[in-house]
């Protein structure tokens, strides 16, 4: 698999996924599956939709998770933002 792509739960991320990290995976997804790191003109509609169908099914599956083990919550809150 690609090695851009990274987990996107916790551990591996010390806070909840955020839509950027989820889009980024979703787009290395596709640049590689699809061969291309950007579509010609008459790709791009399909490219972009491939994208947001895998952002999509991504974020159901890190939402349905349930990870056991790891000493309780199933999802870390982002940090409170200090501003």
């Amino acid at each position: 698999m690609c090695r851009s792509i990274k987990t996107l739960r916790p551990p591996a991320l010390p806070h909840e996924a955020t839509e950027d990290d989820v889009r980024a995976a979703a787009l290395q997804f596709v640049r590689k599956v699809s061969g291309f790191r950007a579509p010609a003109a008459h790709n791009r509609e399909v490219f972009e939709r491939a994208v947001d169908e895998i952002a999509e099914a991504t974020r159901a599956l890190l939402d349905g998770l349930e990870v056991r083990g790891g000493g309780g919550a199933t999802r870390v809150p982002e940090p409170a933002d200090a501003g």
